[in-house]
Formats: structure tokens, sequence, C-alpha cells
């Protein structure tokens, strides 16, 4: 049974982690693919409000493997404090799977990403903080620490020792910080992979043998595609890799690419974006506002607001084709219950010209006003409908052009946060 992928069609927080507990039901395994505790979902079930970091979005049903994968950087302490979270709360982490070659994110990585930050000054990128970026540097550089070197004594002594050293150096003679010292980095970061040692495993074979068996797999995203290192808005993007793309899927988990055959591309009913970088249809007045407030459009790690603004169709369009995406999932649409006019970018005004394509260079996307195409709003509450037809005309009507603009039909939407709250055209899983 191919694989079926979830990846965000904006700049993340389109709703990623609900549209992966919902379809969890249908799912054997849910394997994370991409990314650290920089990027968070927000899932609310009948257990309650949940904001994970790292942990897959299927952890809320007992009978699911669920997969943190090679593809993905793990801060041990903040890993094991969310394991822990879960379980006061009642939720077994019993068939969570780490990959052991997934990379850790040691205790210089945030120093640096906050150094580097700091040096950019009005050229910062915005980053989360957590060090995330600085991991996947070291990855890239071959300089990282892998899951399996973490749980190896011996082995994980002598590594850091040898990177320690450099690490130290760098903090002081690049950035005049304070050296770390080995006995407390080992002794903290030992006893965290002792801790993780029983959930450390080879999920690649893992996911294989379930795919073999014919079983339904479900592959999470966790960043935006445009915020993807080779095809968004660079350099106000992750350093994730693999891509966070959908093709960034098999890599991130260990299977071959012709194991996937569908990939589900969430994306808001509006627009949203956190940190720096351009976005043409952000709105700095009274309706972004709105949009912010009635969304409740704070990040789930960090709690920072997200800039808001109406839908971008030019956008929206590159990713579903850069993705290959077979289903739309619209979220949120209920936030939008109450306006009177609601709009959707469908081409950008730049230098005197219209441009329809998303343009690779960020100056230029910085340049580019939106051309809007207006719809009549529904003014009327979504948030109790299950059917599509039992969906307001103009909301229909709505729906429909996003699916038009996108090249991909609308198969699910969301009309509010709770796990049934989600309207199923057809079947994504």
């Amino acid at each position: 049974m191919p694989a079926v992928v979830v990846i965000g069609g904006q700049w993340g927080d389109e709703g990623k982690g609900r549209v992966v507990d919902f379809h969890s039901q249908y799912c054997s395994v849910i394997a994370r693919y991409s990314a650290g505790n920089n990027a968070g979902h927000t899932v609310i079930n009948d257990r309650g409000t949940f904001a994970l970091r790292l942990v897959p979005a299927g952890i809320f049903y007992d009978d699911k493997d669920c997969v943190i994968g090679n593809g993905c950087a793990i801060n041990p302490i903040a890993l094991w404090e969310e394991i822990e979270g879960l379980k006061a709360r009642g939720v077994s982490a019993e068939r969570l799977h780490i990959s052991d070659r997934a990379h850790v994110v040691m205790p210089w990585h945030p120093l640096i990403d906050a150094a580097d930050e700091r040096l950019r000054g009005p050229f910062a990128i915005g980053t989360t903080g957590r060090g995330i970026g600085p991991a996947f540097v070291d990855k890239a550089g071959r300089a990282g620490i892998r899951m399996c070197d973490l749980i190896d004594g011996a082995g994980f002594r002598e590594r850091l020792r040898i990177i320690l050293e450099y690490k130290n150096a760098v903090l002081e003679k690049l950035y005049g910080l304070e050296p770390l010292s080995f006995d407390a980095v080992y002794n903290e970061y030992r006893e965290a992979g002792e801790r993780l040692l029983p959930y450390v495993t080879d999920t690649s074979l893992l996911v294989q043998e379930a795919l073999d068996r014919g079983d339904e797999v479900l592959l999470e995203g966790a960043q935006g595609a445009l915020l993807d290192l080779d095809f968004g808005t660079y350099e106000f993007v992750t350093s994730s890799v693999p891509s966070s793309t959908a093709a960034g899927a098999a890599v991130g988990v260990g299977i071959g690419p012709n194991r996937i055959n569908r990939v589900a591309g969430v994306y808001k009913a509006y627009t949203t974006r956190v940190g720096n970088g351009p976005m043409p249809t952000e709105l700095f007045d009274e309706e972004g506002e709105r949009l912010r407030n009635v969304g409740r459009e704070y990040g789930t790690v960090t709690g920072r607001p997200r800039r808001c603004g109406w839908f971008d169709a030019v956008a929206a369009r590159f990713t579903a084709r850069l993705n290959g995406v077979t289903s739309a999932v619209v979220t949120r649409l209920d936030v939008l219950d109450a306006f009177p006019v609601i709009r959707v970018c469908t081409a950008y005004q730049v230098d005197g010209a219209e441009l329809r394509s998303f343009p690779a260079n960020t100056t230029v996307l910085a340049r580019c006003t939106p051309v809007y195409e207006d719809f009549p709003g529904w003014e009327t509450p979504t948030s109790d409908v299950r059917r599509f037809a039992d969906l307001p005309a103009n909301a229909q009507a709505y729906l429909r052009r996003l699916g038009e603009l996108l090249g991909a039909p609308v198969d699910i939407i969301s009309v509010g946060p709770e796990r049934d709250q989600c309207i199923q055209v057809r079947p994504v899983v």
C-alpha cells in the first residue's frame, strides 16, 4: 500500500497537526520526516488541547506506531519533557519510535542560533532560537551527533570530546561566549540518551515493513513548502534537510520515492507567516488584526503573533505543483464566517508588469503587490456543518475557486479546531 504525505502548502501553521490527527485513525504508521522542536502542532481532541513539538500527531491512538524519522533534528531534553508531559495526561508513548540516524540538537546549537541572529541585526531570519538551523548545518558539515552516537556511552564520550573542543573555540573566538563544560554536557546528554534508548531503532525498516504488509502509512511534514531550503523565500527559510516538500518525505523516513503516490496539501483559507521575509498579501489594517484575533494566530512553539493576510493563490498554486498535490485540505474556513467580503490574490503586480508565477528572487517578491479577486462572504456560522452541500452557497463557491486556482480538488475542509469539525468531500487516506 503506497504512503500518503501531508505537507503544508504555505509558510507553515496551516493546521497539519489536526489533519494528521484526523487521518491517523485510518493508518497503522504515522511518521514525521523533517524539522525539530521549532515546528509545533496544536491538536484538540477528546483528551484536551495538546501542543506537540516532536512527537507525531498520531500519538493519541494507542494502536498506531509513531515514528520520528531520520530527517528530524532531536533535542533529547525537549523530547523527553514532551513524552513525560503526554504520559502525565494519560497519553501512552509505548509505540513511539525514534530513528537511530536522526541528528541531535546539542547545547551549543541554540547559543549559535541566537548569536547569529544578533549578528544579522535588521537582516535577522526570525528563527525560533531552538538551534535547529545550526544542528542541520552541522549535519551537512559532517560535524553532527546522531541518536546512535548518543546511546553509545563510550562512543558518545569520544565524539563529544572532539566536537566540543571545536565548538568551544567557535563560541569563544567568534561569538565571545563562555565555553561549555564537557562534563556537564556529557552527563546531561548521556542521561537523556539512556532515557530515550528504549525508543531508538531502525525506523526506516519499520516503515518499509509496514508498507510491505499493505498497511496505510502517513508521512507527516512539519513546516510549510514556502519555507523549503530550495524552493522557499530564500534566505528566510528553514535549514531543515531533507526538503520540507513531499519529495523530502521519502528521504526523511528512509523509503523509496515509489512508495508514495498521494500528497495532501494543507492550506489555510487565508495566509499567515511567522518571522521575517516577504508576504505579498499581508494586511496591516483592522482586517489583518481581525484575522489574527478570530483565528487565534499565535505560534504553538513561540507564542509569537503571526502575520495575517488574504489567501495567496500565486504562492499556493506554486506549492501545489511543486509537491504534486493530489488532494487539497482547506483549514480554518470558519475564521472567515463573519467577513462580508473575502479576497484571493490571483496574480502579482511588480515593476509595472503582471506576474502569475511565484518568483525565486525574494527582493522581487518583496516589491510585489497583490491582484485580488473578491468574493461575497457568507456571514453565517459554518462550525457545525459536516457536509459540503450544507455549507452556505458563497462558501461552496469560494472553495471551488480555491480548488481551481490550486489545480487540485478540495477534499477536506476544516471548520473548527475539534477533531470532528471536519467536512470530508473525498477520502484522502
